[in-house]
């Protein structure tokens, strides 16, 4: 397959009359420019063309609880934990055919909003009364068959979650189905990567910690040494509540435990980090690790703000996902991002530098944190990456008559995801025309599945 733009996005800059020659695998082959479209006899042709970032964190059944959680509970204040109640309940109608049809939807939708791979944090594994399926892999196996059917370039990663909080008590109600032990979660993992095995080349696994207050410190040792080269993510300091419990555990807050613990590196993906100290926030940035943001989920749940001007300034690396999956909108978890800095320090432009753009910034620090975190090749078009791409209207009223940095601010802070076009994942065509090439069919499905889901409520 050939690709030519009439501009694109590449891995040494904005170049005109770009020719992309795509292998039958969905690598990128090679990257030609200045190739007049006359002469290139591509089988594609667009005006604008981008790397297609990676989502880092995403909980896919959350998404069929979006807008069902915006009412007040009885209590003085709604919070995290308040929320946290409310999808423990909601678990409790989901079926392994509904895991798989809300999957394929919210995929479909990533897909939809200029994402091309996506970090599924899969921690639901049991029945609803804690009881084991016969293959305890069954659920992680259905994420993996709805990304078969929307096509998103996926980075499995089965949760490994054993208490309900760091005085080791047991597990209760909806957390019941996210529970194993090491060796069961062993045959999770090994039935994922069976699973993954089946599916195009780009896909593959990794490990997930679910956070230090439901992972006791010796099984966390296991874990970390479980899959040494395969990506490893985990949740830290979301909540003041959660530092709260890891202080007065192991009288150390949670990154500053982690890191004297562990030796984290570029493999490591620490989601959310909204809560660091100044030495922590070093530590993270120098490290290679990747800072997992979901701006979009940490605004919904009252999460608190991540100091992104300071890491990026350490030369830290982050990377966006749509965790909650509430609202999934690329641009729009870019453009939180920003003004979240902006409403915290009372300034404009804060990632901006003196040379870059805030959206160039933004988009450019996405697609390379995205790339890491998932341990996938891509984050730039350049040859030998995946083939990882999309496409935006440069007809948009948003874009025309604009070039080069300014466009990724117009479509980030003036326009929305519906000025993308095309969405390519491994050389997967899977959005055409800002429709995904199944929807007819996912929607259906999803669209059962949440009617079953709502009469359990």
């Amino acid at each position: 397959m050939r690709i030519w733009a009439a501009a694109a996005l590449l891995e040494n800059g904005w170049q005109r009359d770009v020719c992309l020659d795509i292998s039958s695998e969905g690598r990128i082959a090679r990257v030609q420019s200045g190739v007049e479209r006359s002469v290139a006899s591509a089988n594609q042709t667009r005006d604008l063309v981008l790397p297609a970032p990676g989502n880092l964190h995403s909980h896919a059944f959350q998404r069929a609880m979006a807008g069902l959680s915006e009412r007040r509970g009885a209590g003085a204040h709604d919070t995290f934990w308040t929320w946290r109640d409310i999808m423990y309940r909601f678990l409790s109608g989901f079926t392994p055919e509904e895991v798989e049809a809300v999957a394929a939807f919210v995929q479909m939708e990533m897909l939809e909003a200029g994402y091309a791979s996506s970090a599924e944090f899969h921690y639901v594994h049991n029945q609803v009364d804690g009881t084991p399926y016969d293959d305890r892999s069954e659920l992680s196996q259905r994420v993996a068959s709805a990304a078969e059917i929307s096509g998103i370039g996926l980075t499995l990663l089965p949760v490994y979650y054993a208490v309900g909080g760091l005085d080791g008590r047991d597990l209760v109600g909806g957390q019941r189905r996210f529970g194993s032990d090491l060796d069961s979660f062993s045959r999770i993992l090994e039935g994922a990567e069976a699973a993954v095995a089946r599916m195009p080349e780009d896909a593959r696994t990794g490990v997930a910690p679910h956070s230090l207050r439901a992972v006791p410190r010796d099984a966390l040792a296991r874990l970390v040494s479980l899959r040494p080269d395969a990506p490893l993510h985990m949740h830290i300091a979301e909540q003041t509540g959660e530092i709260d419990e890891v202080e007065a555990a192991y009288g150390r807050r949670p990154v500053d435990w982690l890191f004297s613990e562990h030796s984290v590196d570029a493999r490591w993906c620490l989601i959310h980090c909204t809560h660091l100290t100044e030495a922590e926030r070093r530590s993270i940035a120098t490290s290679g690790a990747v800072a997992g943001l979901c701006p979009i989920t940490e605004s919904s749940l009252g999460d608190g703000i991540f100091d992104g001007a300071h890491y990026l300034a350490d030369g830290g690396t982050l990377g966006i996902g749509s965790d909650s999956n509430i609202r999934i909108a690329l641009s729009e978890e870019l453009r939180t991002l920003e003004y979240s800095q902006r409403l915290r320090d009372r300034h404009r432009a804060i990632l901006a530098t003196p040379d870059t753009s805030c959206g160039r910034r933004l988009f450019d620090a996405a697609c390379a944190g995205g790339a890491r975190a998932l341990g996938r090749d891509a984050g730039a078009i350049a040859a030998g990456n995946w083939a990882d791409l999309l496409a935006l209207d440069a007809a948009s009223v948003h874009l025309e008559g604009l070039e080069g940095d300014t466009l990724l601010d117009a479509w980030i802070f003036a326009g929305d995801d519906r000025l993308v076009t095309d969405v390519w994942s491994a050389g997967r065509h899977v959005v055409k025309a800002g429709r995904h090439v199944r929807r007819d069919e996912i929607e259906a499905r999803y669209r059962r599945a949440m009617n079953a889901l709502r009469e359990c409520l």
